[in-house]
């Protein structure tokens, strides 16, 4: 990316608020009563979120703002593609899932590649709130931040929408397939 670790260059600054303009203004359901030109402020005054939303699009995701915390102060952004991001499937779901495999190693797991990212995978309460806006994921599935208590008998859940309904899933934490992927979130 240039500059340093986690900084885009002006070129690359001004390419991905192109883009990420002409989405918030194509989709104004998603994000009623806010402004863009604030949103551009916020992005521009924290260069390392910008540098994690070139991230979410690089690898296919997408992102848009989907709301506004008003107590913290900060816009709230998801990965919006259609499908699960394609940049980042086959992946299983965290670190120790790929530890634990012995053989046929994906390249990554969804939590590490969030955490390289500087994004955070959606809960399912978050995936569920995305769905309301749109149809996502209705050819294929994502991994969804997994309660502790699920994980540590060594499962994780992903989520998609199949016949008009959003549907939650588990699958072993160390399995992973060319359609299931993750979505993330960013808070700027």
């Amino acid at each position: 990316m240039s500059k340093g670790k986690r900084e885009l260059t002006a070129e690359q600054r001004e390419e991905l608020l192109s883009k990420l303009k002409a989405r918030f203004e194509s989709n104004m359901n998603r994000h009623e009563g806010l402004e863009w030109d604030k949103v551009q402020a916020k992005l521009i005054a924290n260069p390392e979120k910008l540098w994690s939303l070139n991230e979410m699009e690089r690898t296919g995701g997408e992102p848009d703002v989907v709301g506004f915390d008003e107590v913290k102060g900060e816009y709230i952004f998801y990965d919006c593609a259609p499908e699960s991001p394609k940049g980042r499937r086959s992946l299983c779901y965290d670190n120790a899932a790929l530890e634990a495999r012995k053989e046929h190693k994906p390249a990554n797991s969804a939590a590490g590649m969030a955490a390289e990212m500087g994004i955070e995978l959606l809960t399912e309460e978050q995936y569920r709130s995305l769905q309301n806006l749109g149809k996502f994921d209705t050819k294929t599935s994502s991994w969804v931040k997994t309660p502790d208590s699920v994980r540590k008998l060594g499962g994780a859940i992903f989520c998609d929408r199949r016949y008009d309904m959003v549907f939650t899933y588990h699958n072993g934490a160390e399995s992973y397939y060319s359609s299931r992927g993750f979505r993330g979130s960013l808070r700027v």
